[in-house]
């Protein structure tokens, strides 16, 4: 598989450019590296949220979506490629449900809190839904995977539901968003 990195810094990109996985070289804020750089962030994003103290079967389902995604920034970083199946989509619809019969039905809009690790899942879903944007942007351009546009609005859907789950496992509430409470001067 592919070239490993033994040196770090190449000095390739100095003059604003990167390289692609199929080796062309595009400018660094090509709508394509954009896709590439939030899918990353969104992957980094999922590593702290594995800094808390998870559920083993959350944490699985965490590193899971982990290997996905850096397969979703490889289909990226080679116009064409496709790594992702209709099967990882499944699972997160899968997971989503059980997640979410466990759950009180949603009547209110809540925002982001409850313990670090739903917060940080709302940081992550927030992040997904830039990634999802950035996709899409490129998609206008070039040919990017449906699959991983599906997975990406998926995990969106995912990490707001394991939010709630976790705060409900905690026996936290959902922070319920109280329209009267804004104050206007």
């Amino acid at each position: 598989m592919g070239n490993r990195l033994s040196k770090i810094y190449t000095k390739t990109g100095d003059d604003g450019t990167t390289g692609l996985g199929d080796g062309s070289r595009v400018p660094k804020d090509s709508p394509r590296v954009e896709a590439m750089g939030a899918v990353d962030e969104l992957n980094s994003s999922i590593g702290i949220i594995l800094l808390s103290n998870l559920p083993n079967d959350i944490r699985e389902c965490l590193i899971g979506i982990q290997h996905t995604l850096f397969n979703i920034g490889g289909e990226i970083s080679i116009p064409g490629y496709s790594l992702v199946t209709e099967e990882e989509t499944k699972f997160l619809e899968d997971t989503l449900d059980f997640m979410n019969s466990k759950l009180s039905p949603l009547k209110e809009f809540i925002l982001p809190g409850g313990i670090a690790a739903a917060s940080h899942c709302h940081m992550s879903r927030s992040i997904c839904r830039r990634a999802e944007r950035r996709i899409q942007t490129l998609a206008s351009e070039e040919q990017v995977s449906d699959i991983s546009r599906q997975y990406l609005n998926r995990l969106s859907d995912l990490l707001f539901v394991m939010a709630r789950y976790l705060n409900s496992k905690e026996g936290v509430s959902d922070v319920l968003w109280q329209h009267e409470r804004v104050k206007r001067k």
